[in-house]
């Protein structure tokens, strides 16, 4: 078990919605239980506790409460499943998460400006004991046991600036921090009008989003030469995050997304047999990762 985690200072962030094309304020605000909670301040502080039951895939990942939504969770809650945040207020003016630059690097730098507060209670992990694969039309994800949280992601798309890309991380702060979260989402130009007829998309421009044309991207240049894997890799954690534990196993994702994502949170919900809770201390020298010079 380790310590539950809140942040020392309230947080400011301000945004466009992605989706929403609305600008939102949020503000992040220390708590000393309840779990993570968003909380609509325009809708009489209509409160969103974060867990599975409530989530829905839409092109983002989803919170669904009462005919009302949160929009687009899964980098922040990416982010804060990294450093181990707990338990939090999250307040904010309209339904959707704020996109910012397309990434979680603006969330990590929040929090490490504003420090993180052990709590006395404490933390249980979720450790995978059993494999199991979940397949959806020739797409899957498949998680085994392992002595450390890992994701495998593959992706193939038909872009000739894309094509086939596939990765291993072990998922600590570290590797989370310097090659994960400053991964932008991606998208493509001929699918615009599409999304957003459906409402989808209003958002989205060439400053928060890797945007691709037939051939080419159209907008600067990549972070990483295999950023739009690393990207799924970061959704892929944000979901995970709804468990609302500390992981160990190793995920398989081959060409999936937030939909299959949430099968396998729901699936392990209600399979108490594929995973037990971890007994023994798990060490999470957060203090230390912290302070390394290399983050």
């Amino acid at each position: 078990m380790r310590e539950e985690r809140t942040i020392q200072k309230e947080i400011f962030l301000s945004g466009i919605g992605i989706h929403s094309g609305k600008r939102i304020d949020m503000l992040l605000k220390p708590a000393t239980s309840g779990g993570i909670v968003f909380r609509r301040t325009d809708l009489d502080n209509l409160e969103f506790k974060v867990n599975p039951h409530i989530a829905r895939a839409n092109y983002s990942t989803v919170l669904i409460k009462d005919g009302y939504q949160i929009r687009t969770v899964e980098h922040l809650l990416a982010t804060l499943y990294i450093f181990g945040i707990d338990n939090l207020i999250i307040e904010m003016n309209g339904e959707e998460v704020p996109i910012m630059d397309g990434s979680a690097a603006p969330f990590v730098q929040a929090i490490l400006k504003a420090g993180i507060k052990l709590l006395p209670s404490k933390k249980k992990a979720i450790r995978l004991t059993k494999p199991f694969i979940i397949n959806e039309n020739g797409n899957y994800i498949e998680f085994y046991p392992e002595n450390e949280f890992k994701i495998t992601y593959t992706i193939e798309f038909d872009h000739p600036f894309i094509q086939t890309q596939s990765l291993t991380f072990p998922i600590n702060i570290k590797n989370f921090v310097t090659e994960i979260a400053p991964a932008r989402t991606f998208g493509f130009l001929k699918d615009v009008k599409k999304l957003r007829a459906k409402g989808l998309a209003l958002g989205g421009s060439l400053e928060n989003a890797l945007v691709l044309d037939d051939n080419s991207l159209i907008n600067g240049s990549l972070r990483y030469p295999d950023e739009f894997v690393r990207h799924k890799i970061l959704d892929l954690i944000g979901d995970l995050a709804l468990l609302g534990h500390p992981l160990i196993g190793h995920f398989k994702a081959f060409r999936a997304g937030h939909s299959l994502h949430l099968k396998v949170v729901n699936f392990l919900i209600n399979s108490q047999e594929f995973w037990k809770y971890e007994d023994n201390e798990i060490i999470y020298n957060f203090l230390k990762t912290l302070n390394n010079k290399n983050l």
